[in-house]
C-alpha cells in the first residue's frame, strides 16, 4: 500500500491553538482532525463522495 501523500501549510498562532484544542477535546491528533473536518466539509460542498 503506497504512503498518503503530505500536504503542508502555514496557520496563524491563533488557528493553531484553536485547531490543536478542538482535535484535543475530540480525543483525535490534529492530522487525524483536520482529515475528519476536511473530508466533512468536502462531502458536504459535493467535492467529495460521501
Amino acid at each position: 500500500m503506497a504512503p498518503s501523500p503530505t500536504v503542508g501549510f502555514r496557520l496563524s498562532p491563533e488557528l493553531k491553538d484553536a485547531l490543536e484544542r478542538a482535535a484535543a477535546e475530540d480525543d483525535r491528533t490534529v492530522s487525524q482532525y483536520v482529515v475528519l473536518t476536511l473530508t466533512r466539509h468536502l462531502q458536504e460542498k459535493g467535492y467529495l463522495a460521501k
